[in-house]
């Protein structure tokens, strides 16, 4: 089921045979540029990151409890418990709410390609094959993607056996790989919509 704040899909053909081809030429204008914001704009990157800063901080107090519970008294191992119910408690909703973004970016993703098909548009559709909201979302991602690559490895290759705990390195390299994964999602996000743009939208000859 369609989120209703989405656009509505394009009418079947037999009914969009019968509608005003101007009319329906605005409807697909106004409707992909909405769908385009929606799916690489600002909020979306946002919304990733803010999702990903709920999974590191669910993380950090799974971290925390890994920590304690390598300590074996009895203070930190209450402390252990109370920490990884809360890592729990938090990273629960993150897990919904990136499942949500997700379902919502399939539907946004399904609407543009069904409107990308109605009455081409030369004018509307060139704006929309600029790359410069993949390039966005590309040129913030991929730093994100290096230093968490760069935190993890960074974190396995200095870590001094008898010194460095297993949780505290597999504290830093979770945030690392979250912050890896983070930028992967966004990089892989930017390349597919711009790749399906191209081809959506070729220009005109």
């Amino acid at each position: 089921m369609l989120r209703r704040d989405l656009p509505p899909p394009p009418p079947p053909a037999h009914v969009l045979a019968q509608l005003d081809e101007d009319t329906v030429r605005a409807d697909r204008a106004r409707f992909l540029r909405e769908l385009d914001r929606r799916s690489l704009g600002i909020g979306g990157l946002l919304l990733l990151w803010a999702v990903s800063a709920l999974f590191a901080l669910g993380w950090g107090f799974v971290g925390m409890a890994w920590m304690a519970f390598e300590t074996h008294d009895g203070l930190s191992l209450a402390l252990a418990y109370a920490c990884a119910t809360l890592g729990a408690g938090v990273l629960a909703p993150a897990g919904i709410w990136f499942a949500s973004l997700a379902r919502r970016d399939r539907q946004v993703r399904g609407l543009l390609r069904a409107w990308a098909g109605v009455y081409r548009d030369a004018a509307a559709d060139a704006r929309l094959r600029a790359p410069w909201r993949s390039l966005t979302w590309l040129l913030a991602s991929l730093p994100l993607a290096a230093a968490g690559l760069g935190l993890s490895y960074w974190t396995a290759s200095t870590a001094r056996p008898g010194y460095d705990t297993y949780g505290e390195v597999g504290s830093v390299m979770g945030l690392g790989m979250i912050l890896w994964i983070t930028g992967l999602l966004g990089v892989a996000k930017a390349a597919v919509h711009f790749r399906w743009a191209v081809r959506a939208f070729p220009r005109a000859q």
